[in-house]
């Protein structure tokens, strides 16, 4: 007589949280009910922290606004960019989970070629609990897939890797263009399904999305900053561009790793390009700047943590870019004010009392 089959539990269950920014109702969790149901979302509310934002029964979450945002940080609240989603990386902050997983509203479960839903964050999860290869480039791609190995020529002597500290998705349907892209080919849609993963080379920068982002927290954390952005700043749209190019540098420095590839989600909802051009139009001509400033940084051998790593940044972006407009000495204040923020939330000490705080405003829902 056949026995009964065993649960599974979902993998890393106690271990995750899944992060989302909003400004409306998350009827979207419905198609991603089977997925995270088991997980713990953290909902960062932005905008009008007045408005409800209405979740589906039976998820189990906390729900911050604006003023819980306030009340917690204080004074500190004011690196966190306000009216831009952006803001998603306050529940970076008083998550106290070793890994993240964050996505957006507008993103749905896609599907594989042979047409089977795909399970992003069991991908994420498969990217992050697999050693990354940054230092020679196998061309196979990821050697710790099922299938794959090192090739041959290969050195034995890196074959361990190392911890991979951030797993970036990618997405079908509609695809993260800058606003000239989309303007000149509004109807172009990403249809390639590239079943591959790769570990993007130590040197190399990449345009990281937020979209569809996993990292180990406790790895890389500090450094998943996203800016000052949204109301009151010059630039949107390049908060998660910025958190990239800061915890690239900051991954290779520390000898961590950084995967891109599997897993797709499906991107529903195409931006307005006239919008998004005026958020984007001053870092369109900054990057020709601040790109070459992080090719080119050399943090000191005595950062041998994020924290140390990202403060020295600080600097380097207050000296360095300071003189390109005085954003970017208000960026690295915030930067700085970010990891003071951290410490305090995620010290030892603190990290208990500051987690009961977060959960006594009346406007901070947590459910089951």
């Amino acid at each position: 007589m056949s026995k009964p089959a065993t649960p599974v539990a979902p993998p890393l269950k106690d271990e995750l949280d899944i992060v989302i920014p909003t400004i409306r109702n998350l009827d979207f969790l419905e198609m991603w009910r089977p997925f995270f149901q088991p997980y713990h979302l953290i909902i960062v509310q932005d905008g009008d922290p007045t408005k409800t934002i209405k979740v589906p029964e039976g998820f189990d979450y906390e729900l911050y606004n604006r003023n819980d945002i306030n009340r917690i940080l204080g004074p500190k609240a004011s690196c966190i960019s306000f009216k831009d989603s952006a803001c998603r990386c306050f529940g970076f902050l008083v998550s106290k989970k070793k890994y993240i997983f964050t996505i957006d509203d507008d993103c749905f479960v896609a599907k594989d070629p042979t047409g089977k839903e795909i399970n992003a964050l069991q991908q994420h999860i498969q990217n992050l609990l697999t050693p990354s290869t940054p230092f020679f480039f196998n061309t196979l791609y990821d050697p710790f897939r099922d299938g794959a190995d090192f090739v041959r020529g290969y050195p034995f002597s890196m074959r361990e890797g190392v911890p991979t500290a951030v797993s970036h998705g990618l997405w079908l349907n509609i695809p993260d263009y800058d606003a000239p892209t989309q303007l000149v080919k509004p109807l172009e849609r990403n249809t390639r399904y590239v079943d591959a993963v790769l570990t993007i080379p130590k040197g190399t920068l990449f345009p990281m999305c937020g979209m569809n982002l996993a990292f180990d927290r406790e790895l890389i954390g500090p450094a998943m900053y996203f800016g000052l952005m949204g109301d009151g700043q010059p630039i949107g749209r390049y908060d998660d561009m910025w958190a990239g190019w800061c915890t690239k540098v900051i991954t290779d420095h520390l000898g961590l790793g950084v995967k891109t590839g599997l897993p797709y989600i499906w991107h529903s909802k195409a931006s307005n390009p006239f919008v998004n051009l005026k958020k984007e139009y001053k870092g369109i001509y900054w990057q020709e700047d601040i790109i070459p400033f992080f090719q080119s940084v050399t943090l000191p051998k005595e950062c041998t943590t994020v924290q140390k790593c990202y403060t020295e940044l600080s600097k380097l972006v207050k000296e360095k870019l300071g003189p390109i407009d005085p954003y970017f000495q208000k960026l690295a204040d915030a930067m700085v004010t970010w990891i003071d923020a951290w410490d305090e939330l995620n010290s030892p000490a603190q990290s208990a009392p500051a987690a009961a705080d977060a959960k006594k405003d009346g406007s901070s829902s947590k459910k089951k």
